[in-house]
């Protein structure tokens, strides 16, 4: 597959992309750069390759969730920039 400045002015409109016209050519010769490559991908023989799922054997290596008090009431208020005895005072937002 050849692409052409159509195709680079199309997908330039669809991903909302704005570029100078006068590098159009370089854009065209690196989108068919990319697509030659991927001609080349695909000619790759893949029979008996399992597809690749994870990138390590190791599933779900996560820490347990304990919930724990790290930061007290009193030093979380304590850089706020506005606080009102126990809690933030934070811009109006709402009518």
């Amino acid at each position: 597959m050849k692409a052409d400045l159509e195709t680079i002015r199309g997908l330039a409109h669809l991903a909302r992309l704005e570029f100078d016209p006068a590098r159009e050519d370089q854009m065209l010769k690196d989108l068919n750069g990319i697509l030659d490559w991927v001609a080349q991908l695909e000619q790759v023989d893949t029979e008996g390759v399992e597809p690749l799922v994870h990138l390590s054997h190791e599933l779900n290596v996560l820490r347990d969730d304990e919930a724990r008090n790290t930061v007290s009431h009193q030093e979380g208020l304590r850089n706020a920039p506005r606080k009102d005895s126990d809690y933030f005072r934070v811009p109006k937002v709402l009518d």
